[in-house]
């Protein structure tokens, strides 16, 4: 005989209902709500009273409540059961008109005879793999902004300014600061605050302790975080007495660096117990050295000539570009990696998010492409521009940075192409719009016009660079235009007529130059009142050309699987990414930090290709690293890659080059094309 209690089914549906952790609604077929659970209640912002009877339309988003009520008219003809993350991730409208991230399972009651369908809604903003993905997406954007400001202004104090607020709103602290050291070695000066007492806390100067955590920062230039932080472990270094004042619980600080000597630190600082981790510490220390850049242009441009100037930005760029592609290589990378792992590929929520800081990434490195473009540090390597595309980009580009009161027209022929090195092509483009824009203050029209030139400038008359004739670009402003005088000595170097500080003169000299080494012209008009053409000619190439060398074209070389790849790299995380791109691929790789530990290794043993990074730190460079191994192996397949190097602009070896930072497919192409030769 069973002598155990009856039990109250209904009475435990009820509870189960009410215990019930997700959100659960009753919906009947109408797509009226009849039950909601407390958990919903709280998920979506509504009192019980509020939320039953409530069409469930209005807890989806404005922008896709159409297609929602399409999909609930399909479903409630054929209802059936759809598990919790089997589907599409989807966003729920709250009272207050907020959003939330959610998963949805729907449960049809049919079978049982009750017209109703339970929808069991969960929020997964909280996800760690979420919050991860969105966290770095932001960081992303965060950089990628600060940069464009970075390259677009002149004005030094507006960068300290902008940098703790950008470092405050990125990490959702309280308070931020750059602190520069001063002359004495002893003190440090606050050069821009943001957050609690800012006004009164710029100027001042706080003396290095010693022992503290800033005295390590300045002296070994290494991060550190203090107090109480989850991110690192338990802080060795402790408050000082001003933080406890200000109701500080942690801090992070990273070193601030001028051509490798440590002169001040980025200072985060917490009223609330924080986590510092990787991420953060990354997007600071990137933050800290953009800044640095940023600095290190402004001393030069103070300290040299124009000749000088030009050459030390190309310096100051050309570092910025191997650091920040280095960064952008192992976000970049692992965003890949990420992107394919099974759990995250098949998961319609992440898989946006993922795609979007690749996005940023790619921002990122295009925007150190401009920076090398603008100083002049990159080889001129001509190819076949799309026009068409190019000016398309151009355009968008700069009707979102230049001032809203200049209107940008474009019109462009279709099939146009021509012979010129892409990059420098787009930053001739662009200092010539820059000029357009200073004489334009009051806003005007910025025009761009491209079309097969019927005449040619007297200096191409005789040119035989090609059969098809010349491409005009011309780009035109309704400025103020240039008196005789000015417009005669446009072209010439180190000319300029606008204030000190302000400009080099060699903007348009530098578009001449590039014109005419790309076997053109560039030709000018201007009078006052009545604006400024300046007009490009570049040697145009046939479209049926195109199609013929596209035809002939030999197809990539196919990759053994099990080859053994030689991987130096003197940056661990990007080995890791290179490593793990490289096993993708079926390959075995050999990682070595150094050129001296790959000379070992193939000292030691055989390998099939050497893939080595052309700046190593200390000792060899990749460059001669190459050369010594080819020595050693004649027959030895070898691809460098690199973020930026001068040395491949003086001495240019033969060597494939794989730019940083580059995709997974790109390394395979290139690693493709050397076996093939």
């Amino acid at each position: 005989m069973n002598d155990a209690p009856k039990i109250d089914e209904a009475t435990v549906f009820r509870s189960l209902f009410a215990a019930y952790p997700d959100a659960l609604l009753l919906v009947d077929l109408k797509g009226i709500i009849r039950l909601a659970n407390p958990a919903a209640l709280a998920l979506l912002g509504y009192e019980a009273d509020e939320l039953l009877g409530l069409g469930v339309d209005e807890l989806v988003p404005d922008a896709i409540r159409p297609r929602h009520a399409a999909y609930r008219d399909a479903y409630a003809a054929q209802p059936r059961p759809r598990p919790m993350g089997t589907q599409m991730d989807l966003v729920a409208k709250r009272r207050d008109g907020r959003e939330v991230m959610v998963e949805i399972a729907l449960s049809p009651l049919q079978d049982h005879g009750l017209p109703y369908v339970v929808a069991a809604i969960r929020n997964v903003t909280e996800y760690p793999r979420v919050k991860q993905a969105l966290q770095r997406a932001r960081y992303a954007e965060y950089l990628a902004k600060f940069g464009r400001l970075a390259v677009d202004t002149r004005e030094i104090e507006k960068l300290l300014t902008e940098v703790p607020a950008v470092a405050a709103d990125a990490l959702h602290v309280e308070m931020a600061e750059i602190r520069l050291l001063e002359p004495d070695g002893l003190n440090v000066r606050i050069a821009a605050a943001t957050g609690l007492d800012a006004a009164q806390r710029i100027g001042q100067l706080l003396a290095i302790e010693a022992g503290s955590a800033l005295e390590i920062v300045l002296t070994q230039g290494k991060a550190v975080v203090a107090g109480d932080s989850t991110g690192h472990g338990e802080s060795r270094y402790q408050l000082t007495p001003s933080d406890r004042e200000a109701g500080v619980v942690c801090k992070l600080l990273v070193p601030l660096s001028d051509r490798g000597r440590t002169i001040g630190a980025l200072a985060v600082r917490s009223r609330n117990r924080y986590t510092f981790g990787e991420d953060e510490l990354n997007f600071l220390q990137s933050l800290s050295s953009m800044l640095a850049t940023a600095l290190q242009r402004a001393g030069s441009e103070d300290a040299l000539n124009h000749a000088q100037r030009l050459e030390s930005v190309g310096q100051l760029t050309g570092g910025i570009a191997h650091d920040f592609n280095n960064l952008l290589t192992v976000i970049s990378g692992n965003l890949q990696i990420l992107r394919d792992v099974p759990a995250c590929a098949s998961d319609t929520l992440v898989q946006p998010l993922v795609d979007a800081a690749i996005r940023a990434t790619q921002r990122g490195a295009e925007l150190t492409a401009k920076l090398l473009a603008f100083s002049r540090r990159q080889v001129l390597q001509p190819t076949v521009v799309d026009l068409g595309a190019l000016l398309h980009s151009l355009t968008d580009m700069l009707r979102r940075t230049l001032d809203q009161r200049i209107a940008i027209e474009l019109d462009v022929a279709v099939d146009l192409l021509c012979t010129a090195d892409p990059t420098q092509l787009e930053s001739a483009l662009l200092n010539i719009a820059l000029n357009a824009r200073d004489a334009m203050p009051k806003g005007g029209t910025l025009r761009f016009n491209c079309h097969v030139a019927e005449t040619k400038p007297p200096e191409l008359e005789a040119s035989e660079a090609t059969m098809e004739g010349f491409i005009a670009i011309e780009i035109s402003d309704t400025g103020e235009g240039m008196p005789e005088a000015v417009r005669e000595r446009a072209f010439e170097p180190f000319f300029t007529t606008k204030e000190s500080g302000r400009g080099t003169g060699l903007g348009l000299s530098t578009v001449y130059g590039f014109a005419r080494q790309s076997r053109g012209a560039a030709t000018l008009e201007s009078a006052p009142g009545h604006g400024t053409t300046v007009t490009l000619y570049l040697p145009r190439v046939a479209l049926d050309d195109i199609r013929a060398e596209s035809q002939d074209a030999r197809p990539a070389t196919q990759i053994p699987r099990g080859l053994k790849v030689l991987l130096v790299e003197d940056d661990p995380e990007v080995i890791e990414v290179v490593r793990r791109f490289l096993t993708s691929m079926g390959l075995e790789a050999l990682p070595c930090a150094d050129g001296q530990q790959a000379l070992q290794v193939l000292e030691k043993q055989s390998v099939d290709l050497l893939l080595t990074d052309v700046f190593l730190g200390p000792g060899l460079r990749g460059t001669e690293l190459a050369v010594q191994a080819r020595r050693r192996h004649p027959d030895l397949p070898i691809l460098l890659m690199s973020g930026y190097s001068r040395e491949l602009l003086d001495e240019r070896h033969g060597w494939e080059v794989l730019a940083k930072p580059y995709t997974r497919s790109s390394l395979e192409r290139a690693i493709g094309r050397v076996l093939g030769q």
